[in-house]
């Protein structure tokens, strides 16, 4: 399978880097401001843009907190694993994988994000409604591996994996980002397997 991804278009790279300054100024104002003090607009203007612009990158001013292209890269990551491994390795590597290329890009901002969403009441509320959305993504990508598993067993492995990723994010969060983001992932899903804790400060090597 080739595994190497498609060089963006200009006008990809272009909205990319538009919706990327976006969500750059809007967390620099919410951390400045608060979250519930710092308009649309204003993030518009900081961005240099037009309010319809920001519409048309982002539909409210919590999706410049909740949208990333994270689900997707991990979703793409669990379909590339071997197929001999089992579901719960072929999570543990693919996360960790995606982790690994997050943290080494944007560690700053995901953390900022992350604590945002866990300190707003109105942000905390929407991520466990948007949990099962990211499940049915790993859901999908997991069936596409392994088509004969059974539905529940295919769920309830990607729900548990998930509700150890949000685990581990809060506690990541809690420490200011203090630990490493990738191998505390890798201590939850060996909790999760019964194994011992692995190395702090290495994750497992994603095979």
């Amino acid at each position: 399978m080739n595994t190497t991804p498609q060089p963006l278009t200009l006008r990809e790279r272009k909205k990319a880097q538009t919706r990327r300054a976006i969500q750059d100024h809007a967390l620099r104002l919410f951390l400045t401001k608060g979250y519930d003090s710092t308009t649309v607009q204003e993030i518009a203007k900081a961005a240099g843009i037009s309010h319809m612009t920001f519409f048309r990158h982002f539909p409210t001013k919590e999706a410049v907190v909740e949208n990333d292209d994270y689900d997707p890269l991990i979703a793409t990551l669990i379909e590339q694993r071997p197929p001999h491994e089992d579901t719960f390795t072929a999570l543990r590597h693919a996360l960790a994988t995606g982790l690994q290329t997050v943290y080494a890009h944007d560690r700053q901002a995901l953390l900022v994000r992350t604590r945002l969403i866990l300190t707003t009441p109105a942000l905390r509320d929407r991520m466990w409604a948007n949990q099962y959305g990211t499940q049915q993504l790993f859901v999908d990508a997991l069936r596409r591996r392994r088509p004969a598993e059974s539905l529940l067993a295919t769920r309830v492995r990607a729900a548990a994996a998930l509700a150890a990723l949000t685990t581990t994010l809060t506690v990541w969060v809690e420490g200011d980002g203090g630990e490493d983001l990738p191998a505390l992932v890798d201590s939850a899903f060996a909790t999760l397997l019964g194994q011992p804790r692995p190395t702090c400060g290495t994750a497992s090597e994603p095979g």
